[in-house]
């Protein structure tokens, strides 16, 4: 029986760049799928998104840790966890500077402000008043999908197919609650017809096909700098869960629902790595 590492090889052939933009066409398919759920799923209940969002945190979380910062720090720094940790600060700081940009995406979907948060506002930059929150929510969501596709790229650019493939699959898995949420939010905010709601999650996801392939190259054209990226996909992807997923799933009192999803979703990825890494 062939695995799907021996399969996905089999698609990609052996180049990293090649490997990296397959994995970033699944991952933004995975996100299509997602936002088109809404098509089907025209109605979904908060206490519903709160726990698929919940289990997509899992699945980063846990991700995060076992397909970036571990071989990180055990196969490409020699075991010194330094250049690791530095890419993972700098990977929360890109995040928290960026969102003094971007309008946080927890003010785009609530309308209400968070006492830290890091630009905050009184009113949206733009006049009209049901286009500005989708415009806005897709770039904040557009900007958090950037260390996802990184962390692909950068994935298969180390050359470690058994690992990058679990990553893919997680980031993917997560990919589904997260793009049907952007659709749901779209429509909230005024795109009521499903198709351009469905079109605003697609639009998100599509920024993580040319991080991979950027992510691939880099590390693949310079290898030392690998642990450094790794740790700075991973760091990034800490931060969206820390500063974005989390809270948005505990604010409507379905806490315990998010919760049980987060554990879920790490169960779910750490099963992954072990039967295929």
């Amino acid at each position: 029986m062939v695995s799907i590492v021996e399969l996905f090889v089999r698609v990609a052939g052996e180049d990293p760049v090649v490997q990296g933009l397959l994995g970033g066409v699944v991952i933004a398919m995975l996100n299509l799928f997602g936002a088109s759920l809404v098509l089907v799923w025209r109605n979904p209940s908060e206490r519903a998104l709160d726990g698929a969002l919940g289990f997509a945190a899992g699945v980063m979380l846990a991700a995060a840790f076992t397909s970036l910062i571990i071989p990180g720090i055990e196969q490409y720094s020699g075991g010194n966890p330094i250049p690791t940790l530095v890419g993972v600060a700098l990977g929360a700081v890109f995040l928290d500077r960026a969102d003094g940009l971007v309008p946080h995406a927890h003010y785009l979907l609530t309308g209400s402000e968070r006492a830290d948060e890091a630009n905050p506002r009184t009113s949206l930059p733009l006049d009209n008043d049901r286009v500005a929150p989708v415009v806005l929510f897709v770039l904040a969501i557009t900007l958090h999908n950037m260390p996802e596709g990184l962390a692909v790229g950068v994935g298969f650019g180390s050359g470690n197919v058994e690992n990058a493939i679990p990553l893919m699959l997680a980031i993917g898995i997560q990919n589904v609650p997260e793009g049907l949420a952007v659709s749901v939010a779209a429509i909230n905010a005024g795109l009521d017809r499903r198709f351009y709601a469905v079109f605003a999650g697609v639009r998100s996801g599509l920024v993580e096909i040319p991080l991979a392939v950027l992510g691939a190259l880099a590390v693949s054209v310079v290898e030392p700098v690998l642990p450094y990226a790794m740790g700075f996909a991973a760091g990034a992807m800490l931060f969206v869960i820390s500063d974005e997923i989390i809270p948005e799933t505990h604010i409507r009192g379905y806490e315990r629902i998010a919760t049980l999803g987060l554990m879920a979703g790490v169960i779910v990825m750490l099963y992954l790595d072990v039967s295929l890494g």
